[in-house]
């Protein structure tokens, strides 16, 4: 009697954990998806952020390179106006 019942259950109990192997199958394929899926999300997010730095970075070197070419004009008209100055002087 025992061994009549103990095939039925086994048959069930393959049954069992063949649709249990499936649907493991699908919940790994989902957890690789999500994960796959956060990872490209945040390489997207360090992209953008490395691209924001960068965009600040070359926006101060621009404002720097500006300010020190205004300082050579502002120095090259000083220079201007005291040879000019001087010749007058040296004129008169």
């Amino acid at each position: 009697m025992t061994k009549r019942l103990i095939l039925p259950f086994a048959i069930a109990g393959a049954f069992a954990l063949t649709a249990c192997s499936s649907e493991t199958k699908d919940a790994v394929g989902n957890a690789a998806d999500a994960v796959a899926a956060d990872a490209n999300a945040t390489f997207s997010e360090a992209v953008d952020d490395t691209d924001a730095a960068a965009d600040r970075a070359f926006g101060a070197a621009e404002n720097a390179t500006d300010q020190a070419a205004n300082a050579v004009d502002r120095a090259a008209d000083a220079t201007g106006n005291a040879l000019h100055d001087l010749g007058n002087k040296v004129a008169n």
